[in-house]
C-alpha cells in the first residue's frame, strides 16, 4: 500500500481504525483503480484527452503536424477507437479557431479515403502507413493554402513540406508509442527507442497546454518539470536528462520563449538523477537547485520567483504521485533495481515452469519403470512355473490320453500319482538331454498302458516347451532392463529439476570484502561475481586490469582467495584483454583434493597398424575421473570398431549422470541387440573421485588390474561375460580407497596373457610390478609392455596399457595470508 492510499485511509477513519476496515478500505481503493483502468484504457477516454491536447498544440506557432499522425496511429491500431479519438482531435483544435476544427475534420477524412482505395494493393500497413500521412498533410495543407489565398509561395510551400515531414516522423513515433499508453499488462521490456518515442510522444501531449494557467503559473512548465522529477527519479540522470532535452526541445519549437527551459529541464533531469539515492526529497532538491541557477543566469532575476513557484507546484505534483506508478514505470526501463527483481521474478516462474515438466517427465518415466517392473513381480514365482507345467502337461494328455481306455482310471481315480509321474518325466528329460532313469521307466510303464507314447510325446513337446521358457525369459529380462533404464533416466532427470530449481545466492556482501580485502592489498579489481561458495564448488568470476601477461591471477589472485575462502583456489579459465587498456576476464574455481596423471601404452598384433584395444580417459561431473579399456573380440579393424563404439556409448552415457552399472548395462542391452554376430567386447572401468581418492572398478569380461602402493601390489578382480553376450547379468562393483601415490595399473588380455612360459600370470605380473624402480606412469606402462613383448619376441595380441597415478593437487603458489596482513595493518 503506498503513501497516497494511506493517507486517504488514515483521513478517513484515523489510525485507530482496525485490521478489518483497512482491508475494506485498501479493496476499495483497487477497485477504484481498476474502475480508472477501465474509463481510461479499456474504454478510450484516455484516447480524447490525449487528442485533445494534440489538437491545440502547434509548432512555431503555426503549423499543427500532430493532429492526422495520432489519428492516423489509432486508425491502425485501434480502430474501433477512431471515432473518440477524432471528436477530441478536433475538439482541441476548436479552441483555437472554428477553421482549425473544419481543417482537422477534412484531413482525416482525406486520408480515410485515400487509405481506404489504396488499401487493396498495400503488402504493409506500418511502412506504408507514414507516406500516406506525409502526403496527405502536404496536399491538404496545399488546398488550404490555395483556397484561402489563391496562390501559395514559396514559404509556404516550405512550411507545407515541413509540417509534412514532421508528420511523418510523429507517424513512426506514435506507432511506439500509442500500444505503450493503451496497454495495462505489458510484460516486455521497453526497448531504447521505444523509451524515447514516448518521452516525444508526452512532450507533444503538453505542448497542448501551453497558454493554460494556474494562479498566473504556467501549466506547461509545471507538467514538463514534473515529467522530468518521475523519469530522474525512475531511471537516473541519463534517462532524466534526456526527458529533460527532449522535452525543451519541443517546448521551444512550440513557444520561442520558452527556449532557455531547455537547459533548465535538461539540468534538473541531470542533478535530480545524480541524487535518486536521496528518493523523491533528493530529486525534488535536484529541481530546486537547478531552478536557482538557470533561473539567475537565464532569465534574471526578474521571473525568478515565479518560476521556484513553479517548480514547487511540480514537486507537489511529484510528492503526491503514488510510489506504485512511478515502481510499475520503473520495471520497463533496463538499468533500475525495479526491472532487475522484475526479470528475477520472470526468470524465475520460466525456472519453476520448467522445472514442473522435468519432474512431469521424470514422473512419467518412474511411471513406466514401475509398470514394467511390477508386471514382472506379477509374473514371477512358483504360481507361474505350476501354471506352465499344468500346460505343458495338458498338452502332453491332450495328444496320448484323450482317448485311452484307461482315462478314467489314471486321471480321475488316481490323479496325483499320474501328474506326480509325468512332471517327474518332464524334468528329468529336460535335467538329461531327453532321458529317463530305468527307475521312473519301470514305474511308469506299470502305471501306465501307453507309456512309450507318452515319453515320446513329453520329449516332442519339451523342446517346444525349452524354447517359449527362453523366449520368455529373454522377455522378462529386456523388461527389467528396461525399467532400470527408465528409473534411471527418471532420477537424472529428477536431479535436474531440482538443479534448475536451486536459485543462484546472492553473495553481495562476500562480493564487497573480497573486492576490499583485495584492494586493501594492493591489487586492483574491477568487479568481483560470486556465482556459488560452496564448499568444494567454489565459483568466482572477476574482472581485472590489463596484466600484461604477468600472470598475476595465478600468482597473487588465487592464493588470496584461498586464505580468504579457507581453501585452495585455482584459476580455471582466463580471458586476456587484446591491447593494454582493456580488461582481462578471470574464472577461480576450488581446486580438487586429488589430481592425477596417466600413461598409455598400446601395441596392434603383429606389428600393425589398427589394435582391437580401445581406451579413453573421462572427466565427469561432481570431480568425477573415469579410465577405461575395452577389449573387442578378435583383431584388426571390426574389433576395433566394437570397443571404440563401446566406450563412446558408455562416455555419453555417463556424461549424462546415469549410475555407472546402470550405463553399462544399457551399453551392454545396445551391443546385444545391434547385431547378430559373435563379435562382443570387454570392459575395464575405474570410477575415481578426486575430492577423497575412493575408487569403483567394474570389470565386464575384463582381466584383473593392480594397484601398486609403495612395494605392496594388489589385485582388483571380477568374473563377467563380455559385453553383448547376455541380456542381463550382474555387473560386480569392487570398491577401493586409493591414496597419493598410488599406482592404478588396467591392461587388456594380450598384456596379461602374453608372457611366454609362464603358469600363473597373477604372481608372473605382481612380481614385475613390485620390481619397477619408477613410479612415473608413461614408464611403468612403457616397461611392462616391454616385457611382455620381450618375453615372447612377437606381439601375437592387441595390447594396452594404461597406468593412472594419484597425486595430491598441490598448488603451484603457496596461500598468501592477506587477513594475517590486515590484522597486523589494523
Amino acid at each position: 500500500m503506498d503513501k497516497v492510499e494511506r493517507m486517504l485511509i488514515e483521513s478517513v477513519g484515523g489510525l485507530n481504525l482496525n485490521r478489518k476496515t483497512r482491508l475494506d478500505l485498501s479493496g476499495l481503493m483497487k477497485k477504484l483503480q481498476l474502475k480508472l483502468d477501465t474509463f481510461f484504457l479499456k474504454k478510450g477516454y484516455i484516447l480524447f484527452i490525449i487528442g485533445f491536447l494534440l489538437g491545440r498544440a502547434l509548432i512555431l506557432s503555426t503549423l499543427t503536424p500532430f493532429i492526422l499522425p495520432f489519428f492516423a496511429a489509432v486508425y491502425l491500431l485501434k480502430r474501433e477507437r477512431t471515432p473518440i479519438t477524432l471528436l477530441g482531435l478536433v475538439a482541441g483544435a476548436a479552441t483555437h479557431t472554428i477553421v482549425d476544427a473544419v481543417y482537422a475534420f477534412s484531413i482525416s477524412l482525406a486520408f480515410l479515403i485515400f487509405y481506404r482505395i489504396a488499401l487493396n494493393w498495400l503488402k504493409n500497413e506500418f511502412r506504408a502507413l507514414p507516406f500516406f500521412v506525409f502526403f496527405t498533410i502536404l496536399l491538404s495543407k496545399l488546398a488550404k493554402i490555395f483556397v484561402m489565398t489563391e496562390q501559395i509561395s514559396l514559404y509556404e510551400g516550405m512550411m507545407a513540406g515541413v509540417e509534412a515531414s514532421l508528420g511523418f516522423i510523429l507517424t513512426l513515433i506514435f506507432l511506439q508509442s500509442i500500444p505503450l499508453i493503451l496497454t495495462n499488462k505489458r510484460r516486455q521490456t521497453l526497448k531504447t527507442e521505444e523509451v524515447v518515442c514516448l518521452i516525444i510522444m508526452l512532450a507533444s501531449v503538453m505542448t497542448g497546454t501551453i497558454g493554460w494557467s494556474i494562479y498566473d503559473l504556467s501549466l506547461e512548465h509545471v507538467m514538463a518539470r514534473y515529467l522530468v522529477l518521475v523519469f530522474a527519479l525512475v531511471a537516473g540522470a541519463a534517462v532524466g536528462s534526456t526527458v529533460g532535452v527532449v522535452t525543451g526541445l519541443i517546448f521551444s519549437l512550440a513557444n520561442v520563449s520558452s527556449f532557455y527551459h531547455m537547459s533548465l529541464l535538461a539540468f534538473s533531469g541531470l542533478l535530480g538523477g545524480l541524487l535518486q539515492e536521496g528518493k523523491k526529497i533528493g530529486v525534488a532538491i535536484g529541481l530546486f537547485i537547478s531552478t536557482l541557477l538557470i533561473g539567475m543566469y537565464g532569465d534574471g532575476s526578474a521571473n525568478l520567483d515565479k518560476s521556484l513557484l513553479e517548480s514547487a507546484a511540480a514537486i507537489l505534483l511529484f510528492l503526491l504521485t503514488p510510489q506504485s506508478l512511478t515502481s510499475k514505470l520503473a520495471k520497463f526501463i533496463p538499468g533500475t533495481s525495479e526491472y532487475a527483481a522484475e526479470q528475477q521474478h520472470y526468470m524465475r516462474k520460466m525456472r519453476d515452469v520448467t522445472a514442473k515438466r522435468v519432474e512431469q517427465f521424470s514422473s512419467v518415466f518412474q511411471a513406466l519403470s514401475n509398470s514394467f517392473a511390477s508386471y514382472d513381480e506379477l509374473n514371477e514365482g512358483q504360481d507361474r512355473d505350476s501354471k506352465d507345467i499344468d500346460y505343458f502337461l495338458s498338452n502332453v494328455t491332450e495328444k496320448t490320453c484323450q482317448m485311452c481306455f484307461k482315462k478314467d482310471y489314471c486321471w480321475a481315480r488316481n490323479f496325483n500319482t499320474t501328474y506326480e509321474y509325468m512332471k517327474d518325466i518332464m524334468h528329468e528329460m529336460d535335467e538329461n538331454d531327453g532321458q529317463i532313469s530305468p527307475k521312473l521307466s519301470r514305474e511308469w510303464n506299470k502305471h501306465c498302458s501307453k507309456s512309450q507314447k507318452v515319453i515320446n510325446t513329453v520329449q516332442q513337446e519339451l523342446t517346444l516347451f525349452q524354447a517359449n521358457q527362453k523366449l520368455k525369459k529373454q522377455v522378462q529380462e529386456s523388461r527389467r532392463l528396461v525399467a532400470d533404464q527408465l528409473l534411471g533416466v527418471s532420477t537424472v532427470m529428477g536431479n535436474f529439476a531440482k538443479e534448475i530449481q536451486r536459485e543462484r545466492d546472492n553473495h553481495h556482501h562476500q562480493e564487497e570484502q573480497i573486492y576490499v580485502s583485495l584492494q586493501e592489498f594492493g591489487v586492483h579489481i574491477e568487479h568481483v561475481e560470486i556465482y556459488s561458495l560452496e564448499q568444494g564448488n567454489v565459483d568466482i568470476d572477476m574482472t581485472i586490469p590489463y596484466c600484461n601477461g604477468h600472470g598475476e591471477c595465478e600468482k597473487l589472485i588465487a592464493p588470496m582467495l584461498s586464505d580468504i575462502l579457507g581453501e585452495t583456489i585455482i584459476v580455471n579459465s582466463e580471458e586476456c584483454a587484446a591491447y593494454p587498456n582493456g580488461f582481462c576476464h578471470v574464472t577461480f574455481r576450488s581446486a580438487k583434493a586429488y589430481t592425477v596423471e596417466t600413461g598409455v601404452a598400446h601395441a596392434a598384433k603383429d606389428g600393425g597398424f589398427v589394435s582391437g584395444d580401445s581406451y579413453s580417459m573421462i572427466t565427469l561431473n561432481g570431480g568425477k575421473h573415469a579410465v577405461a579399456i575395452s577389449d573387442g573380440m578378435g583383431n584388426g579393424e571390426r574389433a576395433h570398431i566394437e570397443s571404440n563404439e563401446t566406450l563412446k556409448l558408455l562416455q555419453k552415457i555417463l556424461q549424462t549422470g546415469i549410475e555407472e552399472k546402470l550405463a553399462i548395462k544399457s551399453v551392454n542391452s545396445i551391443l546385444s541387440l545391434r547385431t547378430t554376430d559373435e563379435i562382443f567386447s570387454t570392459l575395464d572401468l575405474a570410477m575415481i573421485d578426486l575430492q577423497n581418492a575412493s575408487a569403483k572398478f567394474l570389470k565386464v569380461g575384463s582381466i584383473p588390474s593392480f594397484i601398486k602402493r609403495g612395494n605392496t601390489v594388489k589385485k582388483i578382480q571380477a568374473s563377467n561375460l563380455p559385453m553383448g553376450i547376455l541380456q542381463d547379468f550382474e555387473v560386480e562393483v569392487v570398491n577401493e580407497q586409493l591414496k597419493a601415490g598410488d599406482l592404478l595399473i588396467m591392461m587388456s588380455d594380450g598384456v596379461f596373457e602374453g608372457p611366454k612360459h609362464v603358469e600363473n600370470y597373477d604372481l608372473w605380473m605382481k612380481r614385475k610390478i613390485s620390481e619397477l624402480a619408477t613410479d612415473d606412469p608413461q614408464a611403468v606402462a612403457d616397461l611392462i609392455m616391454e616385457e611382455v613383448i620381450r618375453s615372447r619376441n612377437a606381439i601375437e595380441d592387441d595390447m594396452t596399457v594404461v597406468v593412472t597415478k594419484i597425486k595430491h593437487n598441490t598448488p603451484k603458489w603457496a596461500t598468501i595470508p592477506i587477513n594475517k596482513y590486515r590484522k597486523k595493518a589494523n
